[in-house]
C-alpha cells in the first residue's frame, strides 16, 4: 500500500542562479502533524505484547545510548531504519600542523536510510495541498496575520 506525502508548491529564487533573481517553483513537503515518543510507544504496543510503559523505557534508554554513541564518535546503526553519524565542517588550515579544533565550526548528525527506510521512500505517492504559510506571513509576525 502506498503512503501519501502532502506537498505544496512554493516560489524561490533559482539556487543555481541567484544573481538573476529568477523565480522557480519547487515542491515543499507539508507535515500532517507530529509523532512523538509517546505516540510511537502506543503504536508499538498495539503491534506486540509489550506494554506502553516498557516501550517508553526502551525508547528513552535508546535516546541516551544513541547520544552517547555519537558523542563517542561511533556510527550508530539502527538496522533497516538506517544509521546516524557525525559530520564536521569549518575552516581549513594551510598545513596539518596549523589545524586546531577552533577551526571546527559546526557539527551535524547525518542520517543514512537503511533498506526498510529506503523501500518506504521509494513507494510514496504525492498529494498537492495549499501552502500552509508564506514568507509574507512570517514577516507579518504570524500565520495569516
Amino acid at each position: 500500500m502506498k503512503k501519501t506525502v502532502t506537498y505544496s508548491v512554493v516560489g524561490r529564487v533559482n539556487p543555481a542562479d541567484r544573481e538573476s533573481g529568477e523565480m522557480k517553483y519547487y515542491a515543499q513537503s507539508q507535515a500532517r502533524g507530529e509523532m512523538g515518543i509517546r505516540e510511537i510507544s502506543e503504536r508499538i504496543q498495539q503491534m506486540c505484547t509489550v506494554t506502553r510503559a516498557d516501550v517508553m523505557a526502551v525508547l528513552t534508554a535508546m535516546e541516551e545510548i544513541v547520544s552517547e554513541g555519537l558523542q563517542g564518535g561511533e556510527i550508530v546503526r539502527l538496522g533497516g531504519l538506517g544509521s546516524l553519524q557525525l559530520s564536521l565542517s569549518g575552516e581549513g588550515a594551510d598545513t596539518e600542523e596549523m589545524f586546531s579544533d577552533s577551526l571546527i565550526e559546526k557539527v551535524r548528525v547525518l542520517f543514512r536510510p537503511g533498506t526498510v527506510m529506503q523501500e518506504a521512500i521509494n513507494n510514496l505517492a504525492f498529494e498537492k495541498v495549499p501552502v500552509k504559510y508564506s514568507k509574507k506571513d512570517e514577516e507579518d509576525g504570524g500565520l495569516g496575520a
